[in-house]
């Protein structure tokens, strides 16, 4: 079996596609996400998305949440 990476260019070729694959011709797989297969840095993308709380804010935040559902 050889694996063969395409990019659709028309809706036409999609759909021929999806006929190959009804006659059991070809495979049809879902391609991952491009931000898994290209590794992008998580920490860059999320960085400045929360802001620096003191340990003892957030551990009274924790401590409300918590109580809410007691």
């Amino acid at each position: 079996m050889t694996t063969v990476t395409i990019d659709i260019l028309n809706e036409k070729a999609l759909s021929l596609l999806r006929d190959l694959e009804l006659l059991k011709l070809i495979r049809l797989r879902k391609q991952k996400e491009e931000s898994n297969v290209t590794g992008i840095n998580l920490v860059a993308k999320y960085k400045g998305a929360m802001t620096r709380q003191p340990l003892d804010e957030i551990d009274q935040q924790l401590k409300d949440l918590r109580n809410e559902w007691e």
